[in-house]
């Protein structure tokens, strides 16, 4: 078992205390342990805990609950990721309301080189499900993995085409792992363990409450290098994901629809509104992600000589010089840009010789 499991359970359990006020309080007082044994005068100092949450911390009452979820873990065999385990999905630790712990079922890598996360309305047309099982089928030759929400319609729809095209893909929960909404896709569900897996950061006996859902696309979208949207109605919950994925300068792509089609138009006004690049195919998005540049690389390139940069590729160049090696991830977050827009200049610097790639998405100059 993890290493002070039960004191990462109980610090998702105290009434009030969300992610963000949570990452606080073990950063102020040192470690999840920390935050239990902390004096009360001192936990009142914490911004935004005070006297009333403070009390609550120290009457500890939530163990009594941590008690019966441990071991609904173990008999279940499900995998407890802390935000600060080395296998928390290291995307998510660059969005600020990212899950203090998540509940894992699967045999797949969340740290995995290339993710997508395809969303869309529950009442697909056969054109948007053929749409769907198109994109992904073209996408098999990258082997992204694949991530949505199990819902019925399109979310559905991509882990199918996901599992049918041999490719890991993981479902999000908006509920503990103790049932499978939609029931109907239980099935589905226990087949993609084998073949990906299941994410969740709520605790067993969580039911699917309608707040639970946009809680559950943070997740989603913040898991992702980039979210695909095919067909969503004006209103349509997977505009929600999309959204916060702009939010966390991740990129964003949606099938465009006609004109007066309900099923496409909320795909059509997040094109138009500047808050997704539009789409025709999956050759598209493996150009703007840099994917089949990436593949066909593969010798280093010979350093130019008195090469002029232009001031993004400078800003790139000049992060490295100060940080000497460093993940793109992180990179994104000192260059405040999206992934496809930092890949793009990456491969153009190292076609001139400037920044070799190494291991684990890390770059340094050469």
């Amino acid at each position: 078992m993890i290493e002070n499991l039960n004191y990462k359970i109980a610090l998702t359990l105290i009434p009030e205390i969300g992610d963000v006020l949570a990452k606080r309080l073990v950063a102020y007082c040192g470690s999840v342990e920390g935050v239990f044994n902390e004096k009360k005068s001192a936990l009142e100092k914490v911004p935004g805990i005070g006297t009333v949450l403070s009390k609550i911390i120290k009457e500890q009452s939530v163990f009594n609950r941590v008690e019966e979820e441990l071991k609904f873990i173990e008999k279940n065999k499900i995998r407890p990721l802390f935000y600060l385990d080395a296998g928390y999905p290291k995307r998510l630790t660059y969005c600020e309301d990212n899950p203090v712990m998540l509940y894992f079922k699967g045999d797949t890598d969340l740290n995995t080189n290339k993710i997508i996360s395809i969303v869309g309305t529950r009442e697909a047309t056969e054109y948007g499900k053929n749409l769907c099982e198109k994109l992904v089928a073209d996408l098999a030759v990258h082997h992204p993995l694949i991530v949505s929400g199990l819902a019925y319609g399109i979310d559905v729809c991509a882990h199918r085409a996901a599992m049918d095209n041999n490719l890991k893909t993981v479902a999000v929960f908006a509920h503990g792992f103790d049932r499978v909404y939609p029931a109907l896709h239980k099935s589905i569900a226990e087949k993609m363990q084998e073949q990906g897996g299941l994410l969740t950061d709520f605790t067993s006996g969580t039911i699917p409450n309608r707040e639970n859902f946009p809680r559950r696309n943070r997740i989603v979208a913040g898991i992702a290098d980039a979210t695909i949207v095919i067909e969503s109605k004006k209103d349509g919950g997977s505009l929600i994901t999309a959204d916060i994925a702009n939010g966390y300068n991740r990129d964003v792509f949606a099938f465009p629809g006609r004109i007066g089609d309900a099923a496409s138009e909320g795909c059509n006004n997040i094109i138009k509104q500047n808050k997704a690049a539009l789409i025709q195919s999956a050759a598209d998005i493996v150009y703007i992600m840099g994917w089949e540049q990436r593949a066909k690389k593969n010798a280093p390139a010979q350093k130019k000589l008195f090469i002029d940069l232009k001031p993004e590729e400078e800003m790139v160049v000049n992060i490295l010089k100060e940080k000497n090696t460093l993940n793109v991830d992180d990179l994104c977050l000192l260059v405040k840009m999206p992934m496809s827009k930092v890949s793009s200049l990456l491969l153009t610097l190292e076609f001139s010789g400037i920044v070799r790639s190494l291991p684990g998405k890390m770059y340094k100059l050469n």
